[in-house]
């Protein structure tokens, strides 16, 4: 592979790596109500015998700030909608009222938002090691490429030093994200 090849691919990868971990934070309660909480959450319709999203299935809106509002396309998943809801690890008791469900969100405890801030911390770390993961298969590839004569030893130690440089940046990224989320997060 080319030099070129291998860091592009390398910074595509660890883009993706922050991406991710970008999506598994909007899923993280901070106490404020936001329809990213419920985004993701998966619902096992049993009337349609498949696992949907559950975009898919409803609207999802806040409503007097801190509570968000799911109405469902079709009423015969409201049922579903509300054991998804149950079954996750939101924190947020359903209410149902036959048309629709109100999620109230209520304020976060302090033990909880310490909770919050080590799973984020968790989700950052397992990034930063997919990260470095790349790297590592990125600098296997350049020994491989001079091996092959396809790379000069200057050219494998250049690459390799931009190999690292990437890293560092998105382990930065990755890290200014966590100190962000974190901080969203202790706000009262």
């Amino acid at each position: 592979m080319a030099l070129d090849d291998i860091l592009l691919d390398a910074e595509d990868q660890m883009d993706k790596a922050v991406e991710f971990l970008k999506h598994e934070f909007r899923s993280v309660r901070t106490g404020r109500a936001t329809p990213g909480l419920v985004d993701s959450l998966r619902v096992d319709v049993e009337s349609y015998g498949s696992t949907m999203g559950l975009r898919e299935l409803a609207n999802i809106a806040v409503a007097e700030g801190n509570t968000i509002v799911i109405k469902p396309f079709d009423p015969g998943t409201l049922k579903d909608i509300q054991k998804a809801i149950e079954k996750s690890e939101l924190g947020i008791n359903p209410q149902n009222d036959g048309k629709l469900i109100r999620l109230p969100v209520p304020p976060l405890s302090t033990e909880r938002r310490k909770q919050l801030v080590g799973r984020v911390k968790e989700l950052t770390e397992q990034q930063k090691v997919a990260i470095r993961n790349i790297r590592r298969d990125a600098n296997k590839l350049l020994e491989q490429s001079k091996k092959d004569a396809k790379l000069t030893e200057d050219q494998m130690k250049s690459g390799q030093e931009s190999v690292q440089k990437l890293t560092d940046d998105y382990c930065k990224k990755a890290d200014d994200m966590l100190a962000e989320k974190s901080k969203e997060i202790m706000e009262v």
